[in-house]
């Protein structure tokens, strides 16, 4: 072999090694996987990250971390210390507060939403929630309330649209109010979590809130695939391959809940009746927004089997599963395109229920609750 054949030689055989290192380099950097869990809202909220190095991945999910602690005490209602609580107390007196401007945010989208259902999904029933004892972290015991008293709270006719903004200064006309974001809590906070992460440069993650799911990017080669929980036995009811933006949200009424004499009493709250939603076990709802998809998922289970279409079209969703109490299962045609059978098949036959067309939104926004606050 020549000088100049074995140069040649040489030069390819080193290229080829900086192509292969190249190659495995890649690989390595797309199989790192980061993985932090915090236990906020009530729930285990796990962050997943592949594919960045892991200072890089470990920097994200500890600023990830510290924004849910944060938002966590400052939105809970029933803890002392937080925004929200200062709030409620203030609205009791009659008094006027100013906020902090992510609070001030998550308040206009929630009366927004709140707008949108027809008020099926109302944050300002917090005394409600108080008085069935949902309001804690562990389900509550003994006999459900009284029917006078729940009335007397009804009479009263809390509601979102009484909240009245003025930049980030809030006030209620009606002092009845008490906000109590847990129905929306959840899918408001990973909505910010996942715009942080993007701004940080992190293309593909998975944040997980106790099954409720928002996605960035992929899997690896695969798209990111989340199950749907069976609420009658363990397993799932089938599963959906997420596309990169996408939420996946259920509320159900399998968890969280006491009996008292045979009667079983969920922490889905009907804001007309004052008593918890029947003959709705769980709701779930994919969308590209997660405080939408959280929300929806709760007014679709007061609206109950017949209104929920409706509801779901007035409230921009259209991807939605509903399971009754009977085990029949309910989709509109963009959810039952996306279902896939975790095993041979799904656990009942399943009905499609198209949408109606959206009507106009109602006119109930207040001053300073513009429909287009974003969070």
């Amino acid at each position: 072999m020549t000088r100049t054949r074995r140069r040649q030689v040489g030069a390819g055989l080193s290229a080829l090694v900086a192509i292969l290192l190249l190659v495995t380099a890649q690989h390595m950097r797309q199989a790192q996987v980061h993985r932090e869990t915090l236990y906020v809202f009530g729930t285990l909220v796990e962050i997943e990250i592949r594919g960045e190095a892991p200072e890089t991945a470990r920097a994200a999910t500890a600023a990830a971390g510290q924004l849910l602690q944060e938002l966590h005490r400052d939105w809970h209602a029933w803890q002392p210390g937080g925004t929200l609580g200062a709030l409620n107390a203030a609205i009791a007196q009659g008094r006027a507060l100013r906020v902090d401007g992510r609070l001030a945010a998550v308040l206009r989208r929630g009366r927004d939403l709140s707008c949108a259902s027809g008020g099926l999904f109302d944050p300002a029933i917090g005394r409600l929630v108080g008085l069935w004892g949902f309001h804690a972290d562990t389900p509550p015991t003994g006999a459900p309330p009284d029917r006078a008293e729940i009335a007397a709270l009804l009479a009263a006719r809390p509601r979102m649209t009484d909240l009245r903004l003025d930049g980030q200064t809030v006030r209620s006309t009606n002092p009845a109010v008490h906000l109590d974001l847990g129905g929306f809590a959840k899918g408001a906070a990973l909505d910010m979590v996942a715009a942080d992460l993007r701004a940080r440069g992190i293309a593909n993650a998975v944040l997980n809130a106790g099954g409720d799911v928002n996605v960035m990017g992929t899997h690896g080669d695969r798209p990111w695939r989340v199950a749907i929980r069976d609420p009658f036995v363990w397993g799932a009811v089938a599963a959906v391959s997420l596309a990169p933006g996408e939420a996946l949200y259920t509320s159900g009424n399998y968890e969280r809940y006491f009996e008292h004499e045979g009667e079983r009493f969920a922490h889905i709250l009907d804001p007309r009746t004052g008593y918890p939603v029947r003959q709705i076990v769980s709701v779930s709802v994919l969308d590209t927004d997660g405080a939408r998809a959280d929300a929806a998922a709760t007014a679709l289970s007061v609206a109950g089997p017949r209104d929920w279409p409706r509801v779901a079209a007035a409230m921009g969703v259209s991807a939605v599963l509903m399971i009754t109490e009977s085990g029949a299962l309910r989709a509109t045609p963009d959810m039952a395109a996306r279902l896939a059978p975790v095993g041979a098949e799904l656990p009942a036959p399943l009905q499609i229920v198209p949408l109606p067309q959206a009507q106009a939104p109602p006119a109930c926004a207040g001053p300073g609750m513009g429909r287009q606050a974003a969070l």
